[in-house]
């Protein structure tokens, strides 16, 4: 155990040779340090910061780490201090052996830079070992006639040390006949002599116990010892002496074991057993000792174990020879052994980059090669090449580095991985190489866009498609990857029909599908032009544009239109006029219709799907008009029912009927006279039409028949307390008395009432209206008129006080027309004057036709209750109870009939010679008028 002087001593020097550790040759471009062996784990070595020119921080920011070959990491960098310290214990006895210095190189690389630089760090070598003989006793055979001055050779002792820690000196315990000889060599080695000062005596002294003492030099003195036991012997005067005092021999490194390297050979002049001479090894280490093997009775020395000149390359040793009389001889035994090429190149990956942008310039380091052959010479020399044309080259850098940087530049998408071979070859016969293979992955960059394989898209979806539906999938590919290649896709906004062409259109941001937010009319909407975006997720991100042109199809889902004949507004069938002179193929009318959708969707043909009278007409296929198709008799009845079938040719198809009545007359008073024979209708159907109606009107009128009587009660009990308060007050004494209205009076009042009810032939509907005020078919007295208490305060009589007042009624007026409100067809619709002129325009004729029709239907309905007697053409239930045809002014005036140029006039109205009766167009009066 050292003392603590030791310690502190030991203390000094480590510090010292840590600040010598600091200083670096300039001129070389090396960094060197020194560090004392056996030093504690993590000692101070050199900053190794500061000699990069790199602040301790920078260490890992930078990637400086240390790269070494094979041996095990004797140092390691403190990244907080950017301090070089030691790994672990050193022993610089292990890795330097007996060289004057022990140099270790490292690399430390700076990862960032590419760089490399070389540190050499010299171990210090401290009193670590004692001086130690290879035994512990030796026996020295003396003969006892040895003269004085005889010169013994004792074992040397090894001290691994170096300088002045190595041995420096020996020592022999205090004796009489022997003293201490140390003879320094050439190599500078100390070999100790025992020297015979006084002659021996065998029978005086048998033995000697003598004691050898090493010492070395260093601090704290450490030494060994080793114990001589001399024998005395009798006489024996010729040592062996060695052939050569030093043997050579050279031995290849691949030679087996057991080979026989070569015979030394000693003769001693003795004659017998003082002649026989034994050969043992006399200096030689104990790594030495087991590789050779020496017979000690022929002196043949050859190989125990594989020898090996990367371990060791030179080997010396010394061989003595020994008679029976304990006579010496010595040689000295050098042996050299010659490399062969029996390594294969090493190739050690100091350092991958991997993965690699693909961005990246020429000349970027991708990888620090360390490449060293054990071998030397040309065997040991190694060349470095890739193989394959890739875009990468070797290039040397110190020592037995190489750096893997590109020539070119990469590219991704063409290549992701790399495999590149390494060959490394030495210059050895036979060469050896070794292969070396390497995984280099290029990082992506977002450097291309995506693209969709077509410039521009076309995409149909039929009208009336569900909300939802998938119309159409786009996609884009990207050939980077990662984000880089993950697409969204996006419609870019605009507007259609003035709405934004998202409320349309979505698409599905991740699959590219589009979707119809809308159902499509094909009638509205005809195509849509979408601009699709689609952008990857890059930084920054790129993007590319596809045009979407998105048709919509037709389906068949609009019926055709029927323009003409129009149905009239009231409900009733139009009337065609046909001439009983028509001759076949007589154009009556013709069917227009339209249809909305398109191509065989919107072509129409027309049919005649049911008539009165078959074969009488015909309708053409496709251009709808209705002709005769035999020429009319005088037994064809007057009205024709025509049902006219309109239908597409769509899938399924589609069709719109229209009901033509044709009225056969050559003019229009024999339509009116031929109306008014007709025999009334039993059809089941009206007459029940009919109850309804009479049911609905005696319903309505017992309402308001109610409400009268209601309004009565309030009334006279109004009365009541009106005049309970004359009597009680006396104060409206002079008020007259109200007359108490009868029930005359409310028959009368009731009167004033009329309903109006209008009947279609051939319809299920019927046209009703009530109440309608009228004041025209009752006469109030002029008594009645002057009341001063009447009996609806609401109702203004100041019209019929005026008529009290003239007296009489007035005069009929001569115009015999209709007003503009009592004109056939329905109320206010014609826009004619009261000229009484034929309507000359198409809508007005129809609206008359109907009418005709209307009241011929309601002549033949002997069953109404509503319609009038014969000859009032069923528009009393309109005009009055007492209107008749009488009253119809004679239409044939200005009459235009298709197929014919005639016109009809007035001409029986004038050969009557009849004036027209007086009257006012909107009252319908009576011939008789009641008073009440």
């Amino acid at each position: 155990m050292a003392t603590p002087q030791k310690r502190t001593r030991r203390g000094e020097l480590i510090l010292l040779c840590a600040l010598l550790g600091t200083l670096w040759e300039i001129g070389s471009g090396q960094i060197r340090y020194s560090v004392p062996e056996e030093t504690d784990k993590g000692s101070f070595v050199g900053n190794i910061s500061k000699d990069l020119r790199l602040e301790p921080r920078e260490l890992a920011m930078h990637g400086v780490r240390i790269v070494s070959r094979g041996r095990t990491q004797l140092f390691a960098l403190n990244l907080r201090s950017g301090s070089l310290v030691t790994a672990g214990r050193i022993d610089r006895e292990e890795l330097c052996a007996q060289s004057p210095r022990c140099l270790i190189n490292i690399n430390v690389l700076v990862e960032d830079k590419g760089k490399l630089f070389g540190i050499e760090i010299e171990i210090i070598d401290i009193n670590d070992n004692n001086p130690k003989f290879q035994v512990e006793d030796l026996e020295v055979k003396i003969n006892e006639i040895a003269v004085p001055g005889t010169r013994y050779p004792l074992p040397e002792a090894v001290d691994p040390d170096v300088g002045v820690n190595s041995l420096q000196s020996y020592q022999l315990s205090p004796n009489h006949h022997f003293s201490l000889d140390v003879q320094t060599g050439d190599d500078g080695a100390i070999n100790p002599e025992l020297v015979l000062e006084r002659s021996l005596d065998r029978e005086e002294e048998a033995a000697h116990h003598l004691v050898l003492t090493a010492s070395d030099g260093g601090e704290p003195r450490r030494s060994s010892t080793v114990r001589i036991h001399v024998t005395v012997l009798d006489t024996n005067d010729n040592a062996p002496v060695f052939a050569h005092p030093i043997y050579r021999v050279k031995v290849l490194e691949n030679v087996p074991p057991g080979t026989w390297l070569l015979t030394v050979t000693a003769s001693d002049p003795d004659e017998g057993t003082n002649g026989k001479v034994a050969y043992k090894f006399r200096k030689i280490n104990e790594k030495q000792s087991p590789l050779f093997q020496l017979n000690e009775n022929t002196g043949e020395i050859s190989i125990a174990k594989s020898l090996d000149y990367e371990e060791c390359s030179f080997y010396e040793m010394e061989i003595q020879a020994e008679d029976v009389g304990a006579l010496l001889g010595r040689t000295k035994l050098l042996i050299s052994v010659e490399d062969v090429n029996d390594n294969r190149p090493e190739v050690i990956i100091t350092s991958l980059f991997s993965p690699v942008l693909e961005n990246c310039l020429p000349g970027t380091v991708v990888a620090f090669l360390s490449v060293h052959d054990r071998d030397s010479g040309k065997n040991g020399h190694v060349v470095c090449y890739t193989l394959d044309n890739l875009p990468f080259k070797l290039e040397k850098s110190i020592d037995n580095y190489y750096r893997l940087v590109t020539w070119k530049h990469l590219d991704r998408e063409n290549v992701s991985i790399y495999n590149i071979t390494v060959m490394a070859s030495d210059l050895g016969t036979p060469p050896l190489s070794t292969e070396t293979h390497i995984t280099l992955h290029v990082a992506d960059i977002n450097d291309n866009p995506p693209t969709f394989p077509h410039a521009s898209y076309s995409a149909y979806i039929l009208e009336n498609n569900l909300r939802g539906a998938s119309i159409f999938s786009l996609t884009a590919h990207d050939p980077d990857s990662q984000e880089n290649a993950q697409v969204t896709y996006s419609v870019t906004e605009n507007t259609l029909q003035g709405a934004p062409l998202s409320s349309y259109i979505s698409i599905n941001s991740d699959t590219g599908v589009l979707y119809a937010l809308q159902s499509f009319d094909y009638e509205q909407i005809r195509d849509l032009q979408l601009l699709v975006t689609a952008s990857d997720s890059g930084n920054p991100p790129l993007s590319s544009n596809v045009s979407l042109s998105l048709f919509v199809l037709d389906q068949n889902d609009n019926a055709p239109e029927i323009l003409y004949p129009a149905l009239p507004t009231d409900g009733s069938t139009g009337v065609e006029l046909a001439p009983r002179s028509a001759e076949p193929g007589y154009l009556v009318t013709k069917v227009v219709a339209v249809d909305r959708d398109s191509g065989q969707n919107a072509w129409l043909s027309y049919r005649l799907l049911k008539t009165s009278e078959p074969g009488l007409f015909t309708v053409g296929l496709h251009t709808g008009e209705v002709r005769t198709a035999r020429a009319l008799l005088d037994r064809d009845a007057l009205k024709q029912s025509l049902v006219v079938a309109v239908q597409d040719h769509g899938q399924p198809p589609l069709s719109a009927t229209v009901t033509l009545t044709v009225a056969v007359a050559d003019s229009i008073p024999e339509v009116l006279a031929e109306l008014g024979n007709l025999k009334p209708s039993v059809d089941p159907d009206d007459s029940g039409l009919t109850l309804y109606l009479v049911v609905a009107v005696a319903a309505v009128s017992c309402v308001f028949l109610a409400f009268v009587v209601v309004l009565l009660g309030l009334r006279l009990r109004r009365w009541h307390k009106s005049r309970l308060l004359q009597d009680s007050g006396g104060r409206l004494a002079g008020v007259p008395a109200s007359h108490l209205v009868g029930v005359e009076e409310v028959q009368a009042f009731l009167q004033t009432y009329s309903h109006e009810v209008s009947l279609t032939t051939d319809s299920r509907k019927s046209h009703l209206i009530f109440p309608q005020p009228n004041y025209a078919d009752t006469l109030i007295s002029q008594e009645s008129c002057e009341k001063n208490d009447s009996l609806l305060t609401s109702i203004n009589f100041h019209e019929c006080k005026n008529e009290a007042d003239h007296g009489q009624q007035a005069p009929p007026n001569t115009d015999w027309r209709f007003s503009q409100a009592q004109r056939p067809g329905t109320s206010g619709s014609q826009n004619g004057d009261d000229t009484g002129t034929w309507p000359n325009n198409q809508f007005d004729t129809e609206m008359l036709q109907a009418m005709i029709l209307a009241s011929a239907s309601e002549a033949a309905d002997g069953s109404s209750t509503l319609g009038g007697g014969a000859g009032t053409m069923g528009l009393s239930a309109r005009y009055g109870p007492q209107f008749t045809l009488q009253h119809v002014p004679d239409y044939r005036q200005n009459v235009y009939i298709p197929g014919s140029n005639a016109t009809l006039t007035n001409a029986a109205g004038k050969r009557d010679g009849k004036a027209p009766a007086g009257g006012n167009g909107n009252k319908k009066k009576s011939g008789k008028k009641e008073k009440k």
